[in-house]
């Protein structure tokens, strides 16, 4: 392992390995974290990365503890890619004030406004470095990419993927902030990360994305909680049918009843991501 990987804690977890890792980022002017799920079958060959991008207030460790996917991605031969969700402790003043902006809100963008831009690139953190850095130093199919998140990371995760088309074999999400510039977390986000320009906010938001899109993501998967309460004024997932229904793109959105925001939803549904997943990255 190079050195400038330093391994925080290993831990054996169905034939395979949950470690936690930091580095120096170059894209982010100082230390960020990670967190990996090498399967079994990574003793004997490469294996397919899926990325998971989580959401508010979260850490590279929460999704490791909360979602119950190491059995089945253990059988499916996935490797699981977890960043932290921001750069943290970075000196910008009231960097942690707001837990909707900030310490563990990243957003998966690179910020333009001061001080934000000096250490806010998650966009490119997780779709340049972290990438790179899997690649070099894991037993990883570089060519078998996919990526999935939670709220703000399922926002993360489908914005990644309409930035970079062709680049990811398989997307979903978890209850996406699905249209940020018109609810109340993305604007607050946007107008922190850059300014009052909303013309620049487009090129991050999904459904702006979608419909200015020259091809096609592979078919989505989004599943949504009916008693999130989150949903009628942050999520609005009806905003992300209707740009995939004028755009042509592939999308299955199933209402979950009963189900929450919460990592018992997230844990419910995760099987069926999964190997949504594993149908293309192991194709």
């Amino acid at each position: 392992m190079d050195a400038a990987l330093r391994l925080a804690s290993e831990h054996r977890c169905f034939g395979g390995t949950v470690s936690y890792y930091r580095h120096d980022s170059a894209v982010c002017g100082g230390e960020m974290r990670f967190s990996v799920y090498v399967p079994p079958q990574a003793r004997t060959g490469k294996v397919p990365v899926l990325y998971f991008l989580s959401g508010l207030t979260c850490t590279e460790e929460t999704f490791q503890i909360k979602a119950g996917a190491h059995r089945l991605a253990a059988e499916l031969g996935l490797m699981l890619v977890i960043p932290d969700t921001s750069p943290r402790d970075t000196g910008i003043p009231n960097e942690s004030a707001d837990w909707e902006v900030g310490t563990a809100a990243g957003f998966y963008v690179d910020a333009t406004q001061q001080p934000w831009a000096s250490r806010f690139h998650m966009f490119s953190y997780v779709t340049s470095e972290l990438p790179g850095l899997i690649g070099k130093h894991f037993p990883a199919r570089m060519d078998r990419e996919g990526i999935f998140g939670h709220s703000m990371g399922g926002h993360g995760a489908l914005v990644c993927a309409l930035r970079q088309p062709g680049r990811y074999r398989s997307v979903s999400a978890f209850a996406p902030i699905c249209a940020p510039m018109r609810v109340p977390w993305g604007q607050k986000a946007f107008r922190t990360y850059f300014g009052a320009d909303t013309e620049a906010w487009k090129q991050w938001d999904s459904t702006e994305l979608i419909r200015s899109a020259r091809t096609r993501l592979p078919p989505l998967l989004v599943d949504q909680g009916t008693s999130d309460k989150f949903l009628g004024d942050q999520l609005k997932p009806e905003l992300l049918r209707e740009a995939c229904d004028q755009a042509g793109q592939p999308l299955t959105l199933r209402s979950q009843d009963g189900y929450d925001h919460g990592y018992y939803f997230v844990s419910t549904f995760m099987a069926d991501h999964l190997r949504h997943h594993a149908t293309a990255l192991t194709a």
